[in-house]
């Protein structure tokens, strides 16, 4: 089943391989670029390309050279790397990711702040081009006010990406940043009527989803979760299961899709298969699973409709060719992690190919 068409919405998969966001930090002056492009033309088999975090505003770019989509400089330069996916047959959705409290003032431009739903400082250290790694400052806990101008932000941007060419965009619901800032008690120490209880902790992700289809319509809008990750400071909660149900039967109305993250392939908690199985009964949309997944693996969870599309990371970052060699069964690049988020080609538009490693 994994390399049968899909329909997403109104959108066309040529299959049910999904490259999963990853930042690579290659958006010198936080604008996307050439290298950029070439690197999303060179994955464009993938049935959905979901492009690495995003950011909606000026204040969460929160880590060095990650891309915004709030500019107009920002929204023609995206067009390249649409226009490159979409020449070779490709479908490519925008994540948008609003780090919120994960990371540094010399990380922002001129005017921009950190920002977070309390004061509560993150855990551990943000890299800065700068004066190297740094520990998380405290972010300004927002007003309400704060809220409502994140919330069009995110409308704002999610019409620059339209109109830079995206299929469609994913919030960025996971691992620690300011969507789920809100959603995770950790983070959240709010007593107003968007912290507390699980479902006032829902309120600003389903506002936010509310904005973005308002603006590009439900069958252009993804949302990506990770119940029980413990990424950037985020904590293991009673109401996990609860609150993660209610949350996926409310984004019905609003998103086209869920993408759950699990990453316990790297170390992290394996999210509670209930709780996986409960958001899928209670969401209505496509449900992309994501995690460690091979061949085997992914096939079988489509063939049990557990999920309708499976996303990889690693494997598509270091083969370009990734669907050709999986479908082949040709051995794969190994990924080099010392340049994961360095600048530059190397380690990321320079890993080969079949066509051109076979003599």
């Amino acid at each position: 089943m994994l390399f049968t068409p899909y329909k997403l919405g109104s959108v066309e998969l040529s299959n049910r391989l999904v490259m999963s966001p990853m930042t690579r930090n290659r958006a010198i002056g936080n604008v996307p670029n050439d290298l950029m492009a070439e690197y999303y033309s060179q994955r464009a088999e993938a049935g959905l390309i979901i492009t690495e975090g995003t950011s909606p505003s000026p204040n969460g770019l929160g880590y060095a050279r990650i891309p915004g989509v709030f500019s107009p400089e920002q929204t023609e330069a995206w067009k390249k790397v649409t226009d490159a996916v979409h020449a070779k047959g490709g479908r490519i959705f925008l994540q948008m990711m609003h780090t919120g409290r994960i990371g540094h003032p010399s990380n922002l431009p001129s005017g921009a702040e950190l920002i977070g739903p309390s004061l509560v400082a993150a855990p551990g250290q943000m890299w800065t081009d700068q004066d190297g790694p740094q520990d998380h400052p405290a972010p300004r806990a927002m007003e309400k006010a704060d809220i409502e101008q994140t919330v069009e932000e995110f409308r704002k941007s999610a019409l620059n990406a339209v109109a830079a060419g995206f299929d469609g965009v994913e919030l960025h619901g996971a691992n620690g940043y300011l969507i789920d800032q809100f959603l995770n008690p950790a983070s959240n120490k709010r007593t107003d009527n968007f912290g507390g209880s699980p479902e006032n902790r829902n309120r600003f992700a389903l506002l936010v989803a509310q904005a973005v289809s308002g603006a590009i319509g439900k069958d252009r809008l993804g949302i990506r979760l990770s119940p029980y990750g413990v990424f950037n400071g985020m904590e293991q909660y009673p109401e996990i299961h609860a609150q993660y149900t209610a949350l996926a039967a409310a984004l019905s109305a609003y998103a086209g899709y869920v993408h759950l993250v699990d990453h316990s392939a790297m170390g992290a908690p394996k999210p509670e298969k209930a709780t996986v199985d409960a958001i899928r009964r209670a969401f209505t949309g496509t449900l992309i699973l994501s995690g460690g997944y091979d061949l085997i693996r992914a096939e079988k969870d489509l063939e049990e409709k557990r999920g309708d599309l499976i996303a990889f990371g690693r494997p598509f970052l270091a083969n370009p060719d990734f669907v050709q060699r999986l479908r082949s069964g040709d051995a794969l690049n190994e990924p080099d992690q010392s340049t994961f988020y360095t600048p530059g080609e190397k380690g990321y538009t320079d890993y080969p190919s079949l066509a051109l490693s076979t003599p």
